[in-house]
């Protein structure tokens, strides 16, 4: 194609169309709002954090609430440094589990998103499958799993795909759908193929959707990698959990808890710092 034929680049320009709203950069406050700019903010959520922490600590203390009821958080933080050596492996196990289940999921959902969203005849194919996936609860098909593969790493990442893949898929069509149809009109004007109209327009415009559905799958797959842990195998941050609550030792099983939280939330903050450098456009 000749110079003056070029395809017109949109990746940068402002999405329009019913998708316009839908973005992993306005799924709360802080991501449509102006973000935190004072230390005054700052100082603000600390000291509400603080006084949540402090206020639960000292009731739970003032009413001498038993440790295997609900641990003061005090005692949850001690034991996450003092246990963290032996829970650190098992960490390890849990992410092993996640990336590769995820990393696989995320592929054959991407692939199976573009493929329905090109060819309309495979989503009547493929749709009743991904249904049942979506709503099928992983879990209950680990021990079919295990059955098959054993206790070791296969089933829990098998069930971290099954999980984490319509979420990537279902996000990532809807996001290659909510295209503006004159973007592609104009597009086939200039003589751009299906594929290139493809990777220029709709894959561009569809980052923002496909970030969500990535966040979205990597939560799941989370979940479903501890629920899979706790269900059958002697490693990872799930077992730890049924170890440390059939021991009634609940320091220590809401220091696992911790852990968890702060692996969602890393989750959320890794795909929101992506959506803020490479689709910010979109809002």
């Amino acid at each position: 194609m000749s110079g003056g034929d070029a395809i017109p680049e949109f990746s940068k320009a402002k999405s329009g169309g019913d998708g316009q709203d839908v973005s992993l950069t306005n799924l709360s406050a802080f991501a449509s709002g102006p973000g935190i700019k004072s230390g005054a903010e700052v100082a603000a959520i600390l000291a509400v954090a603080v006084v949540i922490i402090g206020g639960i600590e000292l009731a739970l203390r003032l009413f001498h609430v038993p440790q295997y009821n609900m641990p003061p958080p005090s005692s949850i933080v001690y034991e996450l440094f003092d246990e963290f050596p032996l829970i650190a492996p098992h960490l390890g196990y849990t992410l092993v589990e996640l990336v590769s289940g995820f990393a696989i999921g995320a592929i054959v959902g991407l692939v199976m998103a573009a493929v329905i969203t090109q060819f309309p005849f495979a989503e009547k194919i493929v749709a009743p499958y991904i249904l049942i996936l979506v709503t099928t609860p992983m879990l209950a098909l680990v021990p079919l799993l295990i059955l098959r593969f054993g206790f070791g790493y296969t089933p829990r990442i098998i069930a971290v795909a099954l999980a984490a893949g319509p979420m990537v898929m279902i996000n990532a069509a809807t996001g290659f759908r909510r295209v503006d149809s004159a973007k592609i009109a104009l597009a086939r004007s200039y003589g751009a193929s299906t594929l290139q109209i493809f990777w220029k327009i709709r894959a561009p415009m569809a980052l923002p959707m496909i970030l969500v559905g990535l966040m979205i799958g990597a939560i799941f797959g989370l979940l479903t990698a501890v629920g899979a842990e706790m269900v059958g195998g002697g490693f990872g941050l799930g077992n730890r959990l049924t170890s440390y609550s059939s021991m009634i030792q609940m320091p220590q099983f809401f220091a696992v808890v911790l852990i968890l939280s702060t692996l969602g939330i890393l989750i959320y903050v890794l795909f929101f710092l992506i959506g803020k450098k490479w689709a910010s456009w979109e809002t």
